[in-house]
């Protein structure tokens, strides 16, 4: 799972879902790269129980896992930032 975590463009997938579901394509919008790109890594968080998805119509959606993982994510990133300041 951290390992996942640890890329910081599948990071801003994770935070761009934070704001609610989006499509593949959303995502590629708000991210600005490729849709194979953007499937490849979501697959990845998918793999790694980061994100769930469902079929609506012929689009696939994507949503956080749960709500641990935007609490470990924003804890993660309080973390990273306090360190850095300190």
């Amino acid at each position: 799972m951290f390992s996942a975590l640890a890329d910081p463009a599948r990071l801003r997938l994770i935070v761009e879902l934070a704001r609610g579901e989006a499509t593949v394509s959303d995502l590629a919008s708000a991210t600005q790269e490729k849709l194979t790109t953007v499937s490849a890594r979501l697959g990845l968080l998918w793999s790694a129980r980061l994100v769930a998805r469902r079929r609506e119509g012929k689009s696939m959606l994507y949503r956080l896992h749960d709500a641990h993982v935007l609490t470990l994510v924003s804890n993660a990133l309080d973390h990273a930032c306090e360190e850095h300041h300190s």
